[in-house]
């Protein structure tokens, strides 16, 4: 039987199950669980070969397998929170597993991050430029990441500098397991599975995004027109950190509203 994923498991009620982003680790979440754990159960896991599971494994390495292995450590129906690219794993759940997913929240994410026609993204290039840095220096390719993240906030070197703090907790993800990651934000294309999509649904974005702009917040809301959108005017992309009491304000009011009055 294979091991299941560690995780970390805070305070009592409504269960919110949190996925970081690409590059990083769950070690981004803790200002969060250390406000939202006073009213929910707060759930945080690392991918598969990241952080506290940099040495879990998993073949094949695919959005579809990663949804199964956190899907197993779902033990009651949870609200599943994604940032960037865990916003696609936690879609990702959200259609696979619709009975263990109650609620689905995106934050700064979108169903398909390159540029496409008629598709506002990251251009093709950037990424494969992030392939080609891996290959030479590992480290400074996650440092140039985390100045994207923090890229258009008013806060932007205390932004930089708590995020590196959050995720040096934790062992730093090897080479292969960022590449193949990376390739997640090239080639998934979640948008005709937003239409599919039967859970109360909530889209946080920042208007100041570097990775998420903000002409595709409308084109998602097409797709996915029952959604509920809130845009951060003045955060970037790791808007939890930025405007940490905000994000919790907006959440947890959220969850109270469309999820614990039902």
């Amino acid at each position: 039987m294979a091991t299941m994923l560690k995780f970390t498991n805070s305070g009592a009620g409504l269960p919110l199950v949190f996925i970081h982003g690409w590059g990083l680790n769950s070690g981004v979440w803790q200002p969060s669980v250390k406000l939202l754990e006073q009213s929910f159960r707060v759930i945080t896991v690392d991918l598969p070969g990241f952080g506290t599971n940099v040495d879990h494994q998993i073949s094949p390495y695919t959005i579809t397998n990663i949804a199964k292995h956190i899907a197993d450590i779902i033990d009651e129906p949870a609200i599943v929170i994604g940032w960037s690219l865990g916003g696609i794993i936690a879609t990702e759940l959200a259609c696979q597993f619709p009975k263990k997913v109650i609620g689905l929240v995106t934050v700064a994410s979108t169903p398909c991050f390159v540029e496409q026609e008629n598709w506002p993204g990251i251009k093709p290039e950037v990424l494969t430029l992030f392939h080609r840095q891996l290959e030479e220096d590992t480290q400074k390719t996650i440092n140039n990441f985390l100045k994207i993240q923090a890229m258009g906030s008013p806060h932007l070197r205390n932004d930089i500098k708590q995020l590196r703090e959050l995720i040096m907790q934790y062992p730093m993800p090897n080479k292969t397991t960022l590449d193949l990651s990376l390739r997640f934000l090239e080639e998934e294309d979640q948008r005709q599975q937003l239409k599919h999509i039967t859970q109360p649904f909530l889209r946080i974005y920042g208007k100041l995004d570097g990775l998420v702009p903000k002409a595709v917040i409308e084109k998602v809301t097409l797709l996915a027109p029952a959604s509920d959108v809130v845009i951060f005017e003045k955060a970037s992309h790791a808007l939890f950190i930025s405007e940490l009491e905000h994000f919790v304000d907006t959440l947890s009011s959220w969850l109270k509203h469309r999820i614990l009055s039902e």
